[in-house]
């Protein structure tokens, strides 16, 4: 069986998947989007992104495409219909096709909907958790509303080639003051020489990441420290650990950055130990 795409109320081959040229998710990047990590074909952190992404589309003027119960069932068709048990579940909600103009559409249309399923090897994952991966930073160039989950990455996009050309597996974004303030797809953490766990708060230019708040009530439980303030490049090299989150990533070990080893440049033991925490929690609560 093919991968199948919902389009716009149907779902077509992935290959023959098509929106209208004057979509202004294309044109302008007039869209916002989420992604669900799937553990055994059930959706991880539900409704989180389904909160994140009401509050995406209400920031946008986007109107809601379809009630939370129907959003559900086409999500879960096309999770069934790709007969995918592992992977990520990509939703794009566009303010709709009109004739081309950079104010909205003076008579409204109907949002654009798309919707693909792609498995992951989760092996590997766990193979690549277990190593650890490098990072680099990159000066901050985004625009000032990265709160919003928008399809407009380019910037994104640029930082992640960067990074991969550098072989390093995430590139991280310093703001004018000296901060990190987060990947190009993923929230960053260290943990500090004290054992106390930091990452950016929120009311800094970041991702409200669904991830990040399940992992932060993941730390509370464990009893560890964890605090939402601002760190440096330098005070992560000088870190014991380091990691990043994310759908994608889940909790992932950063071990370089930079070129500059982190601790002893292999996976700390808060990262594992919080990755297998998050898995459990996300797999027993996955809808």
């Amino acid at each position: 069986m093919g991968r199948i795409a919902y389009v716009n109320g149907r779902f077509v081959r992935h290959a023959d998947a098509a929106v209208h040229i004057e979509d202004r998710g294309l044109q302008l990047a007039d869209a916002v989007y989420e992604v669900w990590a799937l553990f055994d074909g059930k959706l991880v952190d539900a409704e989180g992104h389904f909160a994140r992404l009401s509050r995406s589309l209400g920031e946008l003027r986007i109107a809601e495409p379809m009630g939370r119960a129907a959003l559900t069932y086409v999500l879960k068709e096309a999770v069934r219909r790709n007969r995918v048990r592992d992977g990520l579940v990509y939703l794009q909600v566009s303010r709709g096709a009109a004739p081309r103009d950079h104010a909205f559409p003076r008579t409204p249309v109907h949002p654009g909907v798309i919707i693909t399923v792609k498995a992951v090897d989760r092996v590997a994952a766990e193979a690549r958790a277990a190593k650890g991966v490098g990072a680099i930073t990159t000066p901050e160039n985004r625009w000032g509303r990265c709160d919003i989950k928008t399809v407009g990455l380019l910037p994104n996009v640029l930082a992640r080639q960067a990074a991969a050309e550098q072989g390093a597996g995430e590139a991280l974004f310093v703001d004018d003051l000296g901060f990190i303030t987060e990947g190009a797809a993923s929230n960053v953490w260290i943990v500090d020489q004290d054992g106390s766990l930091r990452t950016r708060d929120t009311n800094a230019n970041i991702l409200r990441g669904v991830t990040r708040n399940t992992l932060i009530d993941v730390i509370r439980e464990t009893g560890l420290k964890v605090s939402e303030r601002p760190f440096t490049p330098a005070d992560a090299v000088g870190a014991r650990e380091m990691f990043i989150s994310g759908a994608g990533a889940l909790v992932l070990p950063i071990v370089k950055l930079d070129g500059a080893m982190i601790g002893d440049g292999s996976p700390g033991p808060v990262a594992m130990r919080l990755r297998k925490l998050y898995i459990e929690r996300a797999m027993a609560a996955a809808v």
